[in-house]
């Protein structure tokens, strides 16, 4: 098989168009090609009047057709190259009566994107985890969540951050990625999730996206899977505290730590020696519990802002140009960065077409906000976060030359929290601005043609207010900066009725749990920190692949040890 990179057609072109161009490129007679499959499809909006679509495209040539001939031909065409094997291999799998030597099962606590993935591979490798969610089951959760959106009522266990699913259940469902992947693993995320449901264009499109109520659906067969497998899945239970055992020094050698099990909110002890942390970023209770147990974390940079609406058609008209409305386009998206005067680079994050503002906290008195979209995109707004990079001098408590505390980050997000809660008058209404108003300073008193998505509701404001801002006095002018610059990227983007709504704060985790090359906790082993809350993903699919790789390495080391004491 060999494959095609960069096949340009016009966007409205004919079906069968594909396959003339196949042919043409390749230089071959209808009779010559056997089959051919769409591996990616994009598309080229640089000159809005002409959108263009690129093909990715793999193709098998018929019996008696000489394909190392037709490689040797393009030697020289970086475009025409043998596909890649996209094929998932397991880095073993673990005999029938594995676990008949009573050997702890493998622990993965958090069922988001990353602890679904780590715990299916666990699972796919014959390993039975045990998975342990502080929240509730997905449908439950979404009554739980939409309780706060309707009726301000917060549950601090079950919303938008906690449950199965993870935060990406209530988002956009994106599912691409800029990490670098070149095991495939990405393709092993999505053929998974078309397994439990997702639509097949995943696999295809430059940008693919799933949409929260699909996304319910998925994660519950995702679920059963693991199930079936053997693995088991444990709903409202709460991890606080980490067994670890320590073995003095000997010979010189420093000590050594290793885990040994949890302890649940009920007093549950749990054996394990082997458990992945896949928190998701929110987690707060839990890192200032893995400080207390000595577990190594350290600070890192991560971004503050607003969520910014503006009509999905603006950006529509922007982007595509007479092409707007096109159903192979879809709601347009962007991704806009601007390098400030003061220093601070501001970007959009986490960009929704066609979506809604959605509350976000997880802690009574805080609002925090994120977006979401369905799988038609087809909501009135788009929104996007619009967020200033922050490093840990920025947050750290208390001055010094030393390393900053990691939980200093938290204490961060925290005050800037209930600083939104403050402005926006309780209940969870968050505090909004519109951008016109925002960049002359002025308060903003009444909406106009952009209504905000944001529930339980928006209460208006000034955002930068002397003394009571929502951020930082350099987020603030930083973004006041960059809004007018996105305007030469975007036209229409400084509309002065769009609606800026604060705050957004998790965008990422504050904190890393550092880990070894192995992917084990650098000072306690049998420790594998994982996904967005150790520090080491941003978004589902990253999630996704970490999990993917911490199974492995822990799979391959339980069954590597089990040899051992066999032998």
């Amino acid at each position: 098989m060999l494959r095609i990179t960069e096949l340009r057609l016009p966007l409205n072109h004919a079906e069968p168009a594909l396959r003339a161009a196949v042919l043409a490129r390749l230089g071959l007679r209808a009779d010559e090609l056997q089959a051919f499959t769409v591996f990616r499809r994009a598309w080229d909006a640089r000159k809005r009047s002409a959108v263009v679509l690129i093909y990715t495209v793999d193709c098998t040539l018929a019996a008696g057709a000489d394909e190392a001939a037709l490689l040797a031909r393009f030697a020289g065409d970086t475009h025409v190259r043998p596909a890649p094997d996209t094929t998932y291999r397991f880095a073993g799998h673990a005999p029938a009566d594995f676990f008949a030597a009573q050997r702890p099962r493998p622990v993965v606590i958090g069922f988001g994107p990353c602890g679904i993935f780590a715990a299916l591979i666990l699972a796919q490798m014959g390993l039975r985890p045990i998975v342990l969610e502080r929240g509730k089951a997905v449908r439950e959760r979404t009554k739980d969540t939409w309780g706060l959106w309707r009726q301000g009522v917060l549950d601090p266990e079950s919303n938008v951050q906690f449950g199965e699913g993870g935060a990406g259940t209530f988002s956009d469902g994106k599912l691409w990625s800029q990490i670098s992947d070149p095991r495939h693993l990405t393709r092993k995320v999505l053929t998974e999730f078309v397994k439990a449901g997702a639509p097949e264009e995943i696999l295809y499109v430059a940008k693919p996206h799933i949409g929260t109520f699909r996304l319910v659906g998925v994660v519950e067969k995702m679920r059963a899977e693991i199930e079936s497998l053997g693995g088991e899945i444990r709903f409202q239970q709460r991890v606080v505290d980490l067994l670890v055992e320590t073995a003095p020094s000997q010979g010189g050698a420093p000590a050594t730590r290793h885990v040994r099990g949890v302890v649940l909110a009920s007093g549950e002890q749990l054996r394990a020696d082997q458990v992945v942390l896949a928190l998701g970023h929110s987690a707060r209770d839990t890192f200032a519990m893995l400080q207390q147990r000595g577990v190594h974390l350290e600070a890192k940079p991560f971004s503050v802002g607003f969520r910014i609406e503006h009509p999905q058609s603006l950006i529509d008209r922007a982007r595509f140009g007479p092409s707007a409305g096109h159903p192979i386009l879809g709601a347009a998206d962007y991704k806009l960065v601007h390098h400030a005067g003061n220093g601070r680079a501001v970007y959009s994050f986490c960009m929704c077409p066609g979506g809604t503002v959605v509350a976000a906290t997880s802690e009574v008195g805080r609002v925090v906000t994120n977006g979401m979209s369905q799988y038609s995109r087809n909501e009135r707004n788009a929104n996007a976060g619009i967020v200033v990079g922050i490093a840990p001098a920025d947050y750290r408590q208390q001055p010094g030359s030393g390393p900053v505390n990691p939980l200093d980050g938290v204490a961060f997000q925290r005050h800037w929290e209930s600083r939104a809660f403050e402005l926006g008058g309780g209940g969870y209404q968050a505090p909004g601005q519109l951008v016109g108003d925002f960049i002359k300073g002025q308060r903003s008193t009444v909406l106009g043609s952009v209504l905000p998505s944001y529930q339980p509701g928006v209460t208006l404001t000034d955002l930068a207010q002397p003394g009571r801002g929502s951020l930082p006095d350099y987020a603030l002018a930083a973004i006041r900066e960059a809004l007018p610059a996105f305007e030469r990227q975007i036209k229409g983007f400084s509309l002065p009725d769009a609606v800026l709504t604060g705050v957004e704060t998790r965008t990422s985790s504050p904190l890393r749990i550092t880990r070894g090359r192995d992917h084990q906790s650098l000072n306690t082993t049998g420790l594998y920190p994982a996904g967005e809350g150790a520090g080491y993903a941003g978004g589902i699919m990253s999630a996704g692949v970490d999990g993917i790789e911490v199974a492995e390495a822990l799979g391959a080391r339980l069954l590597a040890q089990a040899t051992i004491q066999s032998a």
